[in-house]
C-alpha cells in the first residue's frame, strides 16, 4: 500500500465529553477504511479512551499515538491577562471547552507518556473540579518525551494573534526555547471556516521566521460527516442550550469529519512541509505503545524475618491453619493438601508479595474498623472489618489471612475460578465493608501509599433512554411536558430504537413521523454508545510501587479527598493494573447497626459467627416466603421461587441466591432446577437428569443444570476437554464488555473436544448455549455461599430481634427491593409499630422504643442531618421543648419554615397538647412570611411576634386532621405511612368484585378476579421475553400481578406512571405460589381522579389542600388525587 500524504495527529472522539460525537472503535475503522497507517487520539484534558482506542487500533491493525488537547493559563510574564479568556472566568457558567488556551500534545517516548500523565494530573487537581487548567509555566518545564502542537483556534498563538503578532511571537519563542525545534511545531487547520486561510498564512509566516516547523492537523470531532449533528446536539447539551440557543458555541461547519488523506492533502498543497511533518511525527511516536510500555508494578512486598515473600505467606497461612483446622478435625488433611497446592500456584506465578499485600490492607482494615466502631458494642462481638466476595472466597489462603470468612474446603468451593496454572492475570479479590469503614478505609489507603501511589478506578455512564430522551429532546426544543412523558415510558429492552418505541405508545405514535421527533430517535440510536461523563467506580482502586501519576492521570472525585483514575475496569485490566475492590455493603453497615442495638437492649452483642445455622425456625420463616427486607432473597422472584425450593441449609441458599441471575435464567436453569428439587423432595429415589453423563460430577449438586458461574469452566473441561489455557480464556471473556460474542468464539473449540469425547453435535451445541448464556451475568458458588452466609445472618436477626433489625433497615435506605413504605408495612406484620416523629423524643435516625419503631427527625422532607443533629443537640442541653414558640426561640435559623411545617404535619409536636391545625397556625403567626429577616428576626425574643403569637390567640382552637388526612400528610413528608394503608380508606368506594389479597388463597386455580393495590414494584427482566411483573400491596398483604407483552403494549401508560392500579385476571397457583395473569389493567378511580386532579390542582400537606377538602364529606377518591401527586417510593427494575 502507498503511503498516504498525511495522517491525523489532533482527533477527539466520545471521551472529550459533549464534544466529541464518535466512539473510538468508529475512528479506528474509519482511519483504516480511508487508508491511514496510524491515528493519533488528542481528547480534551484526559486520557479516558486512550486504552480502549490502542486496544481497538492493535487489533484491527491500525498504529494508535497517545496524545490530549491541554487546556492551558498563559501565566507568562508579558502575555497580557485577558489573552486567554480566564481572567474575567465564572467557574460556575464556564464552558470547560471554550476556555483557556488548547494545545495539542503527542507521547513520542514512555517518558513523554509519563510526562503527559503529570501535567494533565497536575491541571485537574490544582485546579476548580470540572475546570481543568494547567498553566502554560508548567508546561515549559515538565516535557521530556512530548511532541507539542501549537493547538487549534484556541491555540496559545491563534489567541495571541487577536492581542498582538508581538504577543504571539513572545509566547512561540518560550516555547520553542522549552521544547526545541525537533518537538515543536505550529499547528494549521483548515476546515472550510472563514478566517483560517488568513490564520495558517499569521502562523506560517510566525513559524518561518522563529524556525520552527509548521504540521497540518484536521481538529476531528467524528468519524463521518453525519455525526456532525449529533455534535451540534452534544455542544446544546454541554452549554444547557437548544440548538439554536447554542449557536455561538457551536462548530461553525460540518467540516471537522475525519477526512481521507488526499482531501487534507489538497488543502495544504501550499505546505507541503506540513504535510511531510504529520509522516514524521507518527513515525517518532511509533516507538511508545500504551499497551506495553506504563511500566505498571504493584506495591512491593517487604521481607520481614520469617524470609522472603512465598516463606512469609507460607509461615502465615500454617499458622492460621492450626487454629481454622485443628489435629483431628474432619477437613484437616484436605485443608493441609488444599493449601499445598495453592501455594505451589502462587509460587508458579509470583504472587506471594500480591497476598500479603492484600493482607496488610485487611489489618490496616482492622485498625480502621477499630476507629470507628470505638466502643460501640459491635467492636467486641467478633464481626470482622470486611468480608470476602466473588471467586477469592474459594481460596484456602484467602481464608486463611483474613480477606475471606467462609470455609472453602467444607464448602466445597472450586478453585479454578480464581486460581490455576494457565492464569494470564493478576487474580480479583473483592472485598465487602459496612459503608463506614469503607469510607475511612479508602482515605487510610492514601495516607498508607501516597497520594500519587493510589487512585479510584472510574466508570463512563453512558446514556440511557430517560437521559437521551430528556437531554436530546430538550436541544431539539421539543415540548417539554412530551419529553417527560416519553422518557418515563419508552423503554431500552423493548426491540428496536426509539422510534419503535414511539409507535408502540399510543400517545406517541402521531408524533413518530414528525420531523423533529424522527430527529430524535435517530440521534438516540448514535448516542447510545457514547459516554456522558466521568464517574467513580463502585469500590476499585489502584495502588501502584510507582506513581500512579506518571501511568494514568488522576483527577478530584466528587467526594473530598479521592483521585479518581480516567481509565475504567476494563482499561485497566487491560493496562495490567491491579484493581482492589473495596466495595461498601449496605447489609454489612446493618447488621453492625442492628449488634449494637441488641447489645444496648438486652445487654449482650450476639457473636453472629457462632449462631445455630441449622435453626429450623429460621428456615421456616425463608420458606415460607417471608423474607421480605432480608438480604439477596427479598425479590418478588426469589420469594416465589423460595417457597417452591424451600432451603434448609447454607448450601440450599447458595443456589437460592444465584439461581435468580440472567445467567441461570437464559440459560434455561431455573425451571428444570426447581421442579427436580420438587421431585426430588417427593421421591429420595429420584435420579437427576443430565445432558450427558460426563457431567454428573459438575453439574450433581445443582441437579444437573448450569446454576454457578465456576461450573462453566468445569462443565467445559468435563465435556470438552478444555485445558486449563482454555478454561482461563473462557472464564476472561465473561467478565468483559460484549461477552457473549467472546464466549461464542470458543464453540468450535468446545465442538472439537466434546467430538473426541463421543458428545454429538446437538448435545455440544445445547450444553455450549447454556454456557454461553453465563455472559449474561452469574454468580460463582464462592460469591454464592459468602452471600448466602449474610442471607441468613439476616434472617436469623429479624427472627429473633425484629425491632432492632427493622430499625438497622430503616436507617441503612437505600438498600434492597422495597421502599420505605413496604418495609413499614412488613414491619407491622412481624409486631413492630412504627411511632411518628417526635420532636422531643425522636434522634436524628430511627430508634427503637420497646415494641417500636420510632422515626427519626432526620427522615422529614426538607429537614438535613445537620439541622437535625442542632435540634437534637438543643434539646439535650436546654431539656425538652416545652411548646412551638419555644422550640422557635431555641433551634438554629438554618431550619427553615417549610422543614418546622413539615415536622407539624407529621405529629412532631403533638405531645405540646395542640392539634396539628393549631400548630400550623402558630407557625404561621410566629414565622410569618418565610424570608431571611424572618428567619433571622426570629431566633431571638421578639416582643410583638411573640405577644400575637400567645396572647390574643391563645384560645383559638382548629380540628385536627382525621385518619385519612394525616396518611396524605404522612406520605408527603415521609414518603411512607405509620398506619392507614391508602386502600383502606376507599372502603365500599372499589368494585364489588374486588378480591382482598388474603382471600386469593381460598380461591380455584384459573378464577377470574378483580385486585386492586399499591404498586411497590415493577419489573421487565431483559430476561422475561416482554413480560412485565407488578408487585402490588393492599391493607391485607401483597398481589403478583403477571403482564404478559400484548397487554403491556396496551396498558403501558397506566402500568409504568400509575402508583394504584386495578387489575382484572387470571388466578394461577403453583406450587404454594399465587399470581394474577392480567387481562386488563387500570388506575384505582380512573376518570374521578384525572377530574379531580384538573378541578383540585392543590398539593398534599398545603393550607390549599385541606382547604379544598375541608368537611369531610368529599369523595375518598380525593386521597388518591393527592397521593398521586407524592406516591410512596416505587421501585423499578428494568
Amino acid at each position: 500500500m502507498p503511503t498516504p500524504p498525511y495522517l491525523e495527529l489532533h482527533c477527539h472522539s466520545g471521551f472529550s465529553f459533549l464534544d466529541g460525537a464518535s466512539h473510538p472503535e468508529e475512528l479506528v475503522l474509519r482511519a483504516l477504511e480511508l487508508g491511514y497507517p496510524a491515528l493519533a487520539l488528542t481528547d480534551h484534558n484526559g486520557l479516558y479512551g486512550a486504552m480502549e482506542f490502542a486496544r481497538a487500533a492493535h487489533d484491527h491493525g491500525l498504529q494508535p499515538i497517545t496524545g490530549a488537547e491541554v487546556t492551558l493559563a498563559l501565566d507568562l510574564p508579558g502575555v497580557p491577562a485577558g489573552v486567554d479568556g480566564l481572567a474575567d472566568e465564572d467557574p460556575d457558567t464556564a464552558d470547560p471547552l471554550r476556555r483557556g488556551a488548547h494545545m495539542t500534545l503527542l507521547a513520542e517516548t514512555p517518558a513523554g507518556y509519563a510526562s503527559l500523565c503529570r501535567l494533565l494530573s497536575e491541571a485537574h487537581l490544582e485546579s476548580p473540579r470540572g475546570l481543568p487548567t494547567l498553566p502554560l509555566s508548567r508546561l515549559l518545564a515538565g516535557n521530556e518525551g512530548l511532541i507539542a502542537l501549537t493547538g487549534c483556534r484556541r491555540g496559545p498563538l491563534a489567541l495571541a494573534f487577536e492581542d498582538a503578532v508581538q504577543t504571539a511571537e513572545l509566547i512561540a519563542r518560550r516555547l520553542l526555547q522549552a521544547f526545541g525545534p525537533r518537538r515543536l511545531f505550529v499547528e494549521l487547520q483548515d476546515n472550510d471556516v472563514k478566517g483560517d486561510g488568513f490564520r495558517n498564512r499569521q502562523l506560517g509566516r510566525l513559524a518561518d521566521r522563529l524556525g520552527i516547523p509548521v504540521v497540518a492537523t484536521g481538529n476531528v470531532h467524528y468519524h463521518r460527516v453525519e455525526r456532525a449533528r449529533l455534535q451540534d446536539v452534544l455542544v446544546a447539551i454541554r452549554t444547557r442550550s437548544t440548538l439554536d440557543g447554542s449557536h455561538a458555541a457551536r462548530r461553525p461547519n460540518h467540516g471537522f469529519a475525519l477526512a481521507a488523506p488526499e482531501r487534507v492533502a489538497a488543502r495544504f498543497a501550499t505546505r507541503p512541509d506540513a504535510l511531510r511533518a504529520t509522516l514524521e511525527i507518527g513515525e517518532r511516536c511509533a516507538s511508545f505503545d500504551l499497551t506495553r510500555d506504563l511500566g505498571y508494578r504493584f506495591p512491593d512486598f517487604v521481607g520481614s524475618e520469617r524470609g522472603g515473600a512465598l516463606e512469609t505467606l507460607a509461615a502465615v497461612c500454617l499458622a492460621k491453619l492450626g487454629e481454622r483446622y485443628p489435629p483431628g478435625s474432619p477437613h484437616e488433611a484436605e485443608a493441609r493438601e488444599r493449601l499445598h497446592q495453592e501455594l505451589k500456584l502462587v509460587d508458579l506465578h509470583g504472587l506471594a508479595g500480591f497476598f500479603l499485600v492484600y493482607r496488610d490492607i485487611m489489618d490496616l482494615a482492622r485498625e480502621v474498623a477499630a476507629e470507628v466502631r470505638g466502643t460501640a458494642p459491635r467492636a467486641s462481638s467478633g464481626l470482622p472489618p470486611g468480608r470476602g466476595r466473588g471467586s477469592s472466597v474459594s481460596s484456602i489462603i484467602c481464608y486463611l489471612i483474613g480477606l475471606s470468612h467462609v470455609d472453602p474446603v467444607a464448602t466445597n468451593l472450586f478453585l479454578g475460578r480464581f486460581l490455576n496454572e494457565a492464569l494470564r492475570t493478576v487474580p480479583d479479590i473483592d472485598l465487602d465493608f459496612p459503608r463506614d469503614i469503607r469510607e475511612a478505609l479508602i482515605l487510610r489507603i492514601y495516607e498508607r501509599y501516597g497520594s500519587e501511589h493510589a487512585g479510584l478506578v472510574c466508570t463512563f455512564p453512558t446514556y440511557r433512554t430517560r437521559s437521551t430522551v430528556r437531554e436530546v429532546g430538550k436541544a431539539l426544543d421539543l415540548p417539554q411536558g412530551d419529553l417527560e412523558k416519553l422518557a418515563k415510558l419508552a423503554e431500552r429492552r423493548s426491540g428496536g430504537g426509539l422510534l419503535d418505541e414511539m409507535r408502540r405508545i399510543p400517545e406517541f405514535r402521531d408524533k413518530a413521523d414528525a420531523p423533529l421527533w424522527q430527529a430524535l430517535c435517530e440521534l438516540a440510536d448514535d448516542i447510545r454508545r457514547l459516554p456522558r461523563h466521568i464517574s467513580q467506580h463502585v469500590g476499585g482502586m489502584i495502588i501502584s510501587s510507582r506513581p500512579l501519576v506518571e501511568i494514568v492521570p488522576l483527577e478530584a472525585a466528587a467526594m473530598e479527598g479521592r483521585v479518581l483514575c480516567q481509565w475504567d475496569k476494563d482499561s485497566c485490566e487491560d493496562a495490567g493494573f491491579i484493581k482492589i475492590d473495596f466495595l461498601a455493603l449496605g447489609m454489612l453497615s446493618l447488621v453492625e447497626d442492628a449488634v449494637d442495638l441488641i447489645a444496648e437492649r438486652h445487654g449482650e452483642a450476639p457473636d453472629l459467627s457462632r449462631i445455630d445455622f441449622e435453626d429450623p425456625h429460621v428456615y421456616d420463616r425463608i420458606c415460607s416466603g417471608d423474607t421480605v427486607g432480608m438480604f439477596q432473597v427479598e425479590s418478588r422472584a426469589q420469594i416465589q421461587m423460595i417457597r417452591r425450593v424451600r432451603p434448609r441449609n447454607l448450601a440450599d441458599l447458595a443456589v437460592q441466591v444465584a439461581i435468580v441471575r440472567p445467567g441461570p435464567i437464559v440459560g434455561g436453569a431455573v425451571n428444570p432446577y426447581v421442579r427436580r428439587r420438587e421431585l426430588q423432595r417427593e421421591d429420595p429415589d429420584f435420579e437427576v437428569p443430565y445432558e450427558h453423563p460426563l457431567l454428573a460430577e459438575a453439574l450433581g449438586e445443582t441437579l444437573g443444570v448450569i446454576i454457578f458461574q465456576d461450573q462453566v469452566l468445569k462443565v467445559c473441561q468435563a465435556l470438552a476437554g478444555f485445558s486449563d489455557g482454555q478454561a482461563e480464556s473462557l472464564r476472561r471473556s465473561m467478565s468483559r464488555k460484549r461477552s457473549r460474542e467472546a464466549m461464542a468464539a470458543h464453540w468450535e473449540a468446545f465442538r472439537d473436544g466434546a467430538a473426541a469425547r463421543g458428545v454429538d453435535e446437538t448435545t455440544a451445541r445445547t450444553v455450549f448455549e447454556q454456557v454461553v448464556a453465563f455472559s449474561e451475568f452469574g454468580f460463582p458458588k464462592s460469591h454464592a455461599a459468602a452471600f448466602a452466609l449474610l442471607a441468613y445472618q439476616s434472617a436469623w436477626l429479624r427472627t429473633y430481634y425484629p425491632v432492632e433489625y427493622y430499625v438497622a433497615l430503616f436507617n441503612n435506605q437505600p438498600m434492597g427491593f422495597y421502599s420505605l413504605d413496604a418495609l413499614g408495612r412488613d414491619a407491622r406484620r412481624h409486631g413492630v409499630r412504627i411511632l411518628l416523629p417526635c420532636v422531643n423524643r425522636s434522634a436524628v435516625v430511627c430508634t427503637a422504643e420497646g415494641d417500636a419503631l420510632r422515626v427519626g427527625l432526620g427522615f422529614v422532607r426538607g429537614w438535613g442531618a445537620d439541622v437535625a443533629e442542632a435540634v437534637v443537640r438543643e434539646r439535650e442541653r436546654g431539656g425538652p421543648y416545652r411548646s412551638l414558640a419555644d422550640f422557635l426561640r431555641r433551634t438554629p435559623a438554618a431550619l427553615k419554615r417549610p422543614a418546622v411545617e413539615n415536622l407539624i404535619w407529621v405529629g412532631g409536636f403533638e405531645r405540646t397538647g395542640l392539634t396539628r391545625r393549631e400548630l400550623l397556625w402558630q407557625a404561621g403567626l410566629w414565622l410569618g412570611p418565610e424570608t431571611d429577616g424572618a428567619r433571622e428576626s426570629r431566633r431571638g425574643d421578639h416582643p410583638q411576634t411573640e405577644l400575637g403569637l400567645e396572647t390574643p390567640y391563645a384560645g383559638l382552637r382548629f380540628p385536627d386532621l382525621d385518619e385519612a388526612d394525616r396518611m396524605v400528610a404522612e406520605y408527603r413528608m415521609l414518603r411512607f405511612s405509620t398506619d392507614l394503608h391508602p386502600l383502606s380508606v376507599l372502603g365500599h368506594h372499589l368494585p364489588p368484585s374486588r378480591v382482598r389479597s388474603d382471600r386469593l388463597i381460598d380461591l380455584d386455580e384459573g378464577a377470574l378476579v378483580t385486585v386492586a393495590g399499591l404498586v411497590v414494584a415493577r419489573q421487565r427482566p431483559a430476561t422475561a421475553k416482554g413480560y412485565v411483573f407488578v408487585l402490588m400491596e393492599d391493607e391485607f398483604g401483597q398481589i403478583n400481578v403477571i403482564v404478559k407483552p400484548h397487554i403491556y403494549e396496551r396498558d403501558r401508560t397506566v402500568v409504568r406512571m400509575e402508583p394504584f392500579l386495578l387489575v382484572r385476571g387470571t388466578l394461577r397457583k403453583d406450587g404454594g405460589t399465587l399470581n394474577v395473569v392480567a387481562r386488563r389493567i387500570e388506575a384505582v378511580g380512573g376518570g374521578e381522579v384525572e377530574t379531580r386532579e384538573r378541578l383540585h390542582p392543590a398539593l398534599p400537606g398545603t393550607m390549599e389542600y385541606w382547604g379544598e377538602y375541608r368537611g369531610g364529606t368529599a369523595s375518598p377518591f380525593r386521597y388518591l388525587t393527592a397521593l398521586r401527586r407524592s406516591p410512596p417510593g416505587v421501585k423499578h427494575f428494568g
